[in-house]
Order: structure tokens, then sequence, then C-alpha cells
């Protein structure tokens, strides 16, 4: 204890020494400190403040910097809460093998339900918890962004944790980890890429309901928090075109700065833990990390930090017997527990949901049913439209190095974009061309959705082989051969892929392309998303609880019968990796 106090008191002694020689760039990480510190105590004032169910909402530009900032904070706050559940839960997922059974599975009906179905009962308890402050407000609005979020990097960190190489497993073992060595040194550095992408994708997906988070209805109450998405809902129902412009420009720069500032040094970061190359491999370059890493403000913090986290020495521990990893008593016991509270709230939930659905009339159900088969037709159209235009896009980018250095990043900006900030414009070229919502949500549902495609798209072709396209181009092949017979195979795993997780957007997408407010009126069409839209803001409860269920039993349905099968048929026949 005293040999490390002394390290790192020698350690702050040479940095005060050394401080002497801070740079620009220095000062500039100094005044970010200062000016995040600054907005977070500007947060905890807002989120201590009196309670205003229905805050007013000043659409003036001036006013955007400010919401920006509080919208910003609640998607960040969104993704800590996000990563942290998948962490836990994809590891309980993938380590414990009864649990499995039902987590899984479980998850796959959560990612199926929207965020209005979670709306009703987190906003009633939390502002019934915290009656006289913004807490529970701001809570509720946090964990309904966690709904858009969390779902796609549980199922990418516990796909990652079941398809870690044997060798690695077998080294972790050999060398006596324990459970905590395993997934700091092997299990996390695997996932990292994987789960770095998909929380772009997620926080993507967060930004897609921002307008029904911080401004939404339940029958006669009106709860409304300030931020951008509440700006663009009172912009968008007041008919105020010069807002709605601001709004979707102060959206579009805080997109371009969280990619530039965030997402891209992360990425560029998490490069270090690729495991192999495979088809073509772009440097990744991050002009910002470039930046940090001049600072010697960084670079002087860095040596007492690493001092402080040094591990001490220790003699590994005794091998388990007969097991791929280390699993104590205690642990079992544990996950034992957990998944007794698991069932417990399971059973409760759902006898819940039964006294819940009892009081729906049973002639309330075949309206259910035809508006659940309008909806999938919707979705299943919007899927189609998408892999029209995106196969060849994201297979001209993604074969193109150059293409691909150039349009990547502007595409991965564009598809963070929320595309319910665009419904109001959309809806309003629609109805000067005389197109119904009937036909016109399911341009609505494709504005948000297309994007899973083709990144999925882009990905795969960028994984085809380049001894394969070497063999394509000396044999001569046409352009249509190299389609048929090389690059439709080559990615038809991905396209499979991204087409699970556009219709799964175009689900979602069904309760704000159904039923759009704008300019101070509704408009609505036959379907699942707008019955669910219309019971939550009437706050019929019976209505969307059994409009949920069947939304839910339908996704779940088509993904069994429909997706699994063309996942499976892509690994069979077209995995160029097998």
């Amino acid at each position: 204890m005293t040999r490390r106090f002394s390290t790192f008191w020698g350690q702050a002694i040479a940095f005060l020494d050394r401080s002497r020689r801070l740079g620009a760039v220095d000062l500039l990480l100094l005044l970010a400190l200062g000016g995040a510190v600054y907005g977070l105590v500007h947060l905890a004032q807002e989120w201590t403040g009196v309670l205003e169910p229905a805050a007013r909402i000043d659409l003036s530009p001036a006013a955007l910097p400010r919401y920006t900032l509080l919208s910003l904070s609640r998607g960040l706050a969104a993704y800590a809460v996000s990563l942290g559940f998948t962490l836990a839960y994809g590891y309980w997922a993938a380590r414990d093998r009864m649990a499995e059974r039902v987590l899984i599975p479980l998850l796959d009906i959560l990612q199926s339900i929207p965020v209005l179905g979670f709306m009703p009962g987190l906003v009633l308890a939390l502002v019934a918890l915290f009656p006289h402050r913004n807490v529970g407000l701001e809570l509720a609005a946090v964990l309904m962004i966690f709904t858009g979020q969390a779902w796609n990097m549980t199922f990418s960190f516990y796909y990652s944790l079941r398809s870690i190489p044997r060798d690695l497993s077998e080294a972790a073992t050999l060398y006596r980890f324990s459970w905590w060595q395993r997934l700091r040194r092997v299990e996390l550095p695997y996932a990292t890429i994987g789960l770095v992408w998909n929380s772009m994708m997620s926080m993507a997906g967060g930004w897609f309901f921002l307008m029904v988070s911080e401004a939404f209805q339940l029958g006669d109450r009106d709860f409304r928090l300030p931020g951008l998405g509440s700006y663009m809902s009172a912009a968008a129902a007041a008919g105020d075109r010069t807002a709605m412009l601001w709004a979707i420009g102060a959206m579009a720069a805080m997109i371009v700065l969280l990619d530039q500032l965030l997402w891209r040094p992360v990425v560029v970061w998490s490069q270090k833990f690729r495991a192999e190359d495979s088809g073509q491999a772009e440097e990744m370059r991050s002009w910002f990390l470039e930046l940090l890493q001049r600072s010697r403000l960084l670079h002087l913090l860095r040596a007492p930090l690493r001092a402080l986290a040094r591990p001490r020495r220790r003699p590994p521990p005794a091998a388990p017997r007969g097991a791929a990893g280390p699993r104590t008593r205690g642990a079992a016991a544990l996950s034992a527990g957990l998944f007794a509270v698991l069932l417990a709230v399971l059973l409760a939930g759902a006898f819940e949901m039964v006294l819940l659905l009892r009081r729906l009339p049973a002639a309330e159900w075949g309206g259910i049913a035809l508006a659940a088969l309008l909806t999938l037709l919707r979705v299943l159209a919007a899927t189609a439209l998408g892999t029209l235009w995106t196969v060849p896009a994201g297979l001209a980018i993604g074969l193109s190095p150059r293409l691909s250095r150039v349009l990547q990043p502007v595409v991965q900006v564009v598809a963070s974009f929320p595309a319910p900030m665009l419904f109001p414009a959309a809806v309003a070229l629609l109805t000067a061309a005389g197109v119904g919502l009937g036909l016109g949500s399911v341009v609505l549902m494709l504005l948000g959705t297309q994007w899973y495609i083709l990144f999925n798209v882009v990905a795969g072709a960028s994984a085809i082989p380049a001894d394969l396209r070497e063999a394509a181009r000396l044999y001569r092949f046409s352009r249509w051969q190299r389609f048929r017979k090389l690059y439709l195979p080559g990615v038809f795993p991905y396209l499979v892929t991204g087409w699970i997780t556009a219709a799964g957007g175009a689900w979602n997408a069904s309760i704000v392309s159904e039923y759009v407010t704008h300019g101070g009126r509704s408009l609505a069409t036959e379907g699942l998303g707008a019955r669910v839209s219309l019971a939550a803001a009437e706050a019929r409860f019976p209505a969307l609880a059994a409009s949920l269920l069947v939304m839910s039993l339908v996704v779940v349905a088509f993904n069994r019968l429909v997706w699994r099968r063309l996942h499976r048929l892509s690994e069979d026949r077209f995995a160029l990796t097998r």
C-alpha cells in the first residue's frame, strides 16, 4: 500500500512539474471540461426542479441549444443504462443454459413491443413515485429511449459470447483465468467491435422515438419535457415550418458532432480488437482521436491512473474441473435466485395482462386482427421497396474503397437522423400529391428502416473475399454473372439480417406513421400502429394491451416461420466463410 501511494505521489508531483508545458489542445480540453461541469449542474437543476407535467415550449431558435443539450443528455443517459443492461443480461443468457431458454425468447418479445407499449406504465408509476419533482418524468423519458436502444446491443453481445473461437476459450482455461479475467481479457475484447457498431445503430434507434419520448399524451393528461423532440412536436402541431427547419438543423448538427467526437474515435479505437482481416481493409482514422493523442495533459494523467489500476500479482486460482469456464457455487445460487425472481415477475405480469384483456369486448378482437394484417402488408411493402435501391447502392459502396471512404460516413450520419422529424414535411408532400395515409404510411416506414438493409449490404459486400472477386475478373464474368453468382450469394446472409432488423423497425415505425399529427389535425389509417397510438392517447388500456399482444405475436411468429428459415438457409448455402 505504501509503495503504491509513493508511486502515485511521485507521478502527481511530476505531473505538476510538467503541467507548465501544456499546449493549445490541453487548454481546449480544460475548457470542454468546464463546459461539461456547467452542463451537468444545469441538468441536475432541471431534474430536481418542480414538476411541470406540460412544460411550455419556446419555438424561438435561441432556445434550441438548451433543448439540444437536454435531449442529448437523455440519449446518453439511456445509452449508459442500455450498456449496463446489455452486459448483465447478455452475459447471464450466454453463461446460464437454464436461464437462456427464457431470457432469449423474452428478449425477442421485448424488442417487438414498441415504445408506446412501455409508456403508460412507466410514466404513471414514475410520476407517482416523484409527485413533486421532474425526476420521475425525466426517468420515464430516459427509459423510453432505452427501450429503443437496448435489445439490439444485447443480442449482439450475447451472440458474440456464444461465438468465441474455441482456441481462445481453451487458452483462458489453460491459463486458469477467473471469470473476471476471462470477461476482461477474452470475452469483452472479442465482443467489442460488434458492440460498438450496434451501439451506433441503437443510438439512432433511440433518436427515432425522441418526439414520442419527450412529448406524450395519456388520456386528458399531457406530459411534456423541454427538449428537441418536444420542440419539433410543438412546431409540427402548430404548423410552424420555420421552427421545424430550425429543429431539423439542430438535430443534424447534434448527430454530426456526436459522430465526430464520440462514435468515430470509438470505432477507430475498437479496431485494435479485430481478430482477423477479411475482404478489403480500409484504415479508419479520426481527427478528434489524433488530436487527443497529442494532448500532454492526457498523457500526464495516464501514468498515475495506470499505477492505481495496475493489479497486484496473485497466484493463479485452481483450474475448474470439467467446465468450459469457472462457475462457483455462489454464482450458481445467484443465477438461480435471479431466475426465480424473473419467473415470478413474468407470471405476475401475465396474470395482470389476462385481467386487463378480460375487459375488452370480444367484437374488438376481429378489428385488431384485420388491422394487424394491413400493417403486416405495409411492413413487407416497405422492406421490399427498401431492398430495391439498397442492394445496388450497398454493393457499389461496399465493393469500392473510394466510394466507401467518401459515402459511408455520410450514410451513417443520415441514417442516424430520426425519420419522424421529417414526417410533417413528407405528409405535406404526400397530401399535395393526393396520396392517402394508407399508402403514404409505407413511405414513412421506409424513411426510417431502409438504412438497416443498406448497412448490412455494405458490410456483406466489403466481406466478399478479394480472391473470389479477382477470379471473377479473370474468367471475364459479365456484370450480371458477377451479381448472380458471386455478389448476391455473398451478401445474402447479411441481407437476411438487414431484412429482419428493417422489418422490426417498420413495425415500430407503424406507431408514428399510421397516426400522424400535422398542422393542428390528426391523420390516421386503419392499422395496428394507429390502434396502438389511439389507445395510448385515449388511455384505453385494454385495447392498448390487446393491440400490443397481437403485434408481439405476429412479429415473433413471422420471425420464427420466415426470417429464421431464411437465416438458416443463408448460413447453410451462401456463407462464404464456411
